[in-house]
């Protein structure tokens, strides 16, 4: 969908341009600068006091009449008209008038009034007949391109797509940023206008705290019922980009009753809320956030730290099958716990990873540990009221907002690079350095090979056998090589630990006391997490 220009109006200059008008050889006398203006309507008289009888937007057709016959009624008549606003003032000369008197054109000059006087005779009712026309085409014209759009938002719904989505196209519509808020005022989401330069939609919106909501277009979404509840939200959209012409508001209109459909829906309004503020540490993750820019972004949403530095957390849900409908509840129940942490915190979600980013505010680094408890704590209890168990939890290494996004990446990569393993309430990302690496070549086969070649025997045994060798290795390995605490922790005596040990070397056939056979054992054990 690609933004539109204003349109569903007719213009003074398009009239001018129409048969019916062209025929009289219309010359523009005064405010040739201004013919851009809408014509609502057309009407045609000879009042002297037909300013009265006038709503404002009409092109006004007369032979003069009414005019009067000295300069101060030709003045008053002026100033009347363009205090109601018209369109433009077309005289047709030779019934009344040879040449427009100057008070006539000083005046309209004066106030900004198009002025235009025909030096041909046309028949009045044939210039209505075909400007009331084009406005009637016009309208249908501008009822399409409202219906166009409602079918593309529909059609967005139906696919499975939410409100970012529909908001997201009718950004795109309107050419301009495009926001949802509560009705006191707070953001919910902010989309613009996809592959279009312009300022983030966010720093708009921190902009509009000074400077009001001047030229905006704003529609209610509604709710249930009378009262309090009959406002769900509010769409608003800024003409920053681009004007906004009347086909903004019809389709504003129909894109508002698709959302309060979807709004309907329990809790949506949070899960939107979390989607926009998911956005926003997704871009300043991958870099589409200005570093500078970010301190003041955050606080739009909410979220407003001390001077300590930040803590980047990212959890990642056990299993990547939850339906869409279940994202709301999650995050209503994950921020319900988060409320008793005792810290600020800007959480948010990020549906096509199935992650949800987080920074939170610390006082000092030293309480780091002691933070990530509680944030941990509050993320499973929330996940686990939800319905989903044994989620990963990652911890990044305190920072201020210039590597803020750099440490979100990290945790977010660690989040996944972790799943598989033993589960912990909350991953310090310092540990899983060689987890992560491995990560990133599990689509290559050398990795995979390397696996098979070091420790695939003992695979191929434990898959054939009832007594499983590799938790025996792995706890060997855990405790550097000492069998006494390899021995505790497995509850086995010695002599069945070194049995054992001696069959894993057999099997592998090397040294499992070498140290740079150890290291090939943890690599591998490591990476078979990672290749299945």
């Amino acid at each position: 969908m690609e933004a539109q220009g204003p349109q569903g109006t007719i213009t003074v200059a398009r009239a001018l341009d129409l048969p019916a008008l062209r025929k009289g050889l219309p010359e523009v006398l005064a405010a040739g600068d201004r013919l851009d203006r809408p014509v609502r309507w057309v009407h045609a008289g000879e009042a002297p006091h037909i300013a009265t009888l006038l709503k404002g937007g009409e092109l006004l057709l007369t032979t003069g009449l009414g005019l009067g016959s000295r300069p101060a009624e030709q003045r008053g008549f002026v100033r009347g008209l363009a205090e109601r606003g018209i369109a433009a003032l077309v005289v047709e000369l030779g019934a009344r008038f040879a040449t427009l008197p100057a008070a006539v054109v000083d005046t309209a000059r004066s106030l900004g009034l198009p002025l235009v006087q025909l030096h041909r005779e046309v028949p009045f009712v044939a210039v209505t007949e075909e400007i009331h026309t084009e406005l009637v085409n016009e309208h249908y014209a501008l009822l399409r391109r409202a219906e166009e759009v409602h079918r593309q938002c529909t059609e967005v719904l139906l696919g499975g797509g939410g409100v970012p989505e529909v908001l997201g196209l009718f950004a795109g519509f309107t050419g301009n940023p495009v926001f949802l808020q509560t009705p006191d005022g707070r953001l919910l989401y902010a989309a613009g206008p996809a592959g279009r330069a312009g300022a983030d939609p966010l720093q708009v919106w921190e902009g509009l705290r000074d400077a009001g909501l001047a030229g905006a277009l704003t529609t209610d979404i509604p709710g249930q019922g009378p009262g309090p509840g009959a406002v769900r939200a509010r769409l608003t959209v800024l003409p920053v980009n681009a004007p906004l012409a009347p086909v903004h508001r019809i389709a504003a209109e129909r894109t508002a009753g698709l959302l309060a459909v979807v709004l309907l829906q329990a809790r949506q309004e949070e899960e939107l809320a979390a989607r926009g503020r998911g956005d926003f540490l997704s871009g300043l993750a991958d870099g589409r956030v200005d570093p500078a820019d970010a301190p003041a972004q955050a606080r739009v949403l909410g979220f407003r730290p001390g001077p300590g530095p930040l803590l980047p957390m990212v959890l990642r849900l056990s299993t990547d099958l939850v339906p869409p409908d279940s994202w709301a509840a999650l995050v209503c129940a994950v921020q319900e716990e988060l409320a008793a942490v005792g810290a600020p915190v800007l959480l948010g979600v990020r549906l096509p990873e199935g992650r949800i980013p987080l920074l939170v505010g610390l006082r000092e680094e030293a309480e780091r540990a002691a933070v990530a408890d509680r944030v941990a704590g509050a993320l499973r209890a929330g996940t686990e009221r939800s319905g989903q168990r044994r989620p990963v939890v990652v911890a990044g290494a305190p920072t201020g907002w210039g590597a803020a996004g750099a440490g979100l990446r990290h945790a977010a990569e660690a989040a996944t690079a972790a799943r598989g393993l033993p589960d912990r309430l909350w991953h310090d990302v310092r540990q899983l350095d060689v987890d992560v690496l491995l990560w990133r070549l599990r689509s290559q086969g050398g990795l995979a090979a390397f696996v098979d070649r070091v420790i695939g025997p003992l695979i191929a045994h434990d898959r054939a056998s009832r007594q499983a060798l590799l938790p025996t290795l792995e706890t060997y390995l855990a405790h550097a090589g000492r069998k006494a605490e390899t021995a505790r922790e497995l509850h086995l005596n010695r002599q069945t630990l070194y049995d054992r040990l001696a069959r894993i070397a057999r099997l592998l056939g090397t040294d499992l006391e070498d140290p740079h056979t150890a290291l090939s054992l943890n690599l591998a054990l490591r990476a078979r997490r990672h290749v299945g």
